[in-house]
């Protein structure tokens, strides 16, 4: 990888204007905007977990729900609690009659392969992989481009300038996360003439990774990992896993109460209160814009296409949240060396994979 250094009060109203008020009923109801019902049925299966996961299952579903709202769609969203409900999940969407099914995850990626080769006229989407089938439409998303972003301004914030992160599994939309995180992380040192230390991953040498084995909300691996690695100086933790926030919290609370955390595919710290304290930013993955868009596509009469989605910074398909509870504390001018990083994304300067 090529690194770059940088050298009147309001008046009362009258008697007349009140009465006018009770005439009229005082003011008129807020318009109903939520679409007529159409006959057109959205399906997600979910990876490992539930819908209310604060994380990458939900976002998947704030975009059904969308749908519903503003298409006027039904929905129908069956939740996976382990891997072998993935295929009968997809089955019994199948035999519901939906119009599109979406997988939540590479996880999926072999039942849906599957279920799709058997059911050539139904129209599928997977997140996160792609599909040996043609009617499958892979929803990508580069969250290097993001992680970069956030491995910047987490080597910035930290005291220790030493970084932690660790994954679910070793698949390539964990680590694109960890490697982005990674390179952004050595820009900064780069750019200061410092040395920071990152735990956990080297996209040089991905065999020595820290690894959860499964996605498992709060999976006490990653409470064993976060302790590791804080006690080996970590003072921001970014993992990659779902939702492991509460495990991460529990070590930072344990050994290092100035320690925090970087959220992934939501804005953790928005949807979580008693996180805000704990999540310096979040890497976004902007999947109910993704889902949103793939359903609306059909329901305004565009055929199935099975071109990849790919979201990125330029199209605003990921993104880094505000740093919400950490704004005071950054350092004068990052933000504005983010913005300079995010455009040399854009054009190619900033390579985030390296």
């Amino acid at each position: 990888m090529k690194l770059i250094s940088r050298s009147s009060a309001a008046k009362a109203l009258s008697l007349a204007a009140v009465s006018a008020l009770v005439l009229s009923g005082c003011a008129a109801a807020p318009e109903d905007t939520t679409a007529e019902p159409i006959d057109f049925l959205a399906c997600a299966v979910s990876d490992e977990g539930n819908w209310n996961d604060k994380s990458f299952n939900e976002a998947v579903y704030t975009g059904l729900k969308q749908a519903e709202s503003e298409l006027g769609v039904q929905i129908n969203a069956l939740e996976s609690a382990t891997p072998e409900d993935f295929e009968p999940n997809l089955q019994a969407s199948v035999d519901a009659g939906c119009d599109i099914i979406i997988g939540v995850g590479f996880a999926l990626g072999d039942a849906i392969t599957k279920i799709s080769a058997e059911n050539p006229e139904l129209n599928f989407a997977l997140v996160d992989s792609a599909s040996e089938s043609t009617n499958v439409k892979p929803l990508l998303f580069e969250t290097a481009e993001a992680g970069f972003l956030a491995g910047y301004a987490s080597a910035d914030y930290s005291t220790s300038k030493t970084l932690g992160t660790f994954g679910g599994l070793p698949f390539p939309s964990v680590t694109d996360f960890m490697t982005g995180f990674y390179y952004g992380a050595m820009q900064w040192a780069t750019d200061n003439d410092a040395e920071v230390t990152v735990l956990g991953w080297d996209p040089a040498n991905p065999d020595g990774g820290d690894f959860m084995g499964g996605f498992a909300p709060n999976n006490p691996e990653g409470l064993a990992i976060a302790k590791t690695q804080i006690q080996a100086g970590a003072d921001v933790i970014l993992p990659v896993g779902g939702n492991q926030f509460t495990s991460v919290q529990a070590a930072i609370d344990e050994l290092n109460p100035e320690a925090v955390m970087l959220g992934v595919d939501v804005d953790i710290a928005a949807g979580n209160p008693d996180l805000a304290n704990y999540i310096l930013t979040s890497i976004e993955k902007r999947m109910a814009i993704a889902t949103f868009d793939v359903i609306k596509a059909l329901v305004d009469g565009a055929a199935f296409d099975a071109t990849p989605y790919v979201g990125t910074l330029a199209n605003k398909g990921v993104a880094l949240s505000p740093f919400a509870a950490f704004e005071s504390k950054l350092s004068s001018g990052l933000a504005s060396r983010l913005a300079e990083i995010e455009a040399g994304i854009i054009d190619g300067t900033y390579k985030p994979k390296g």
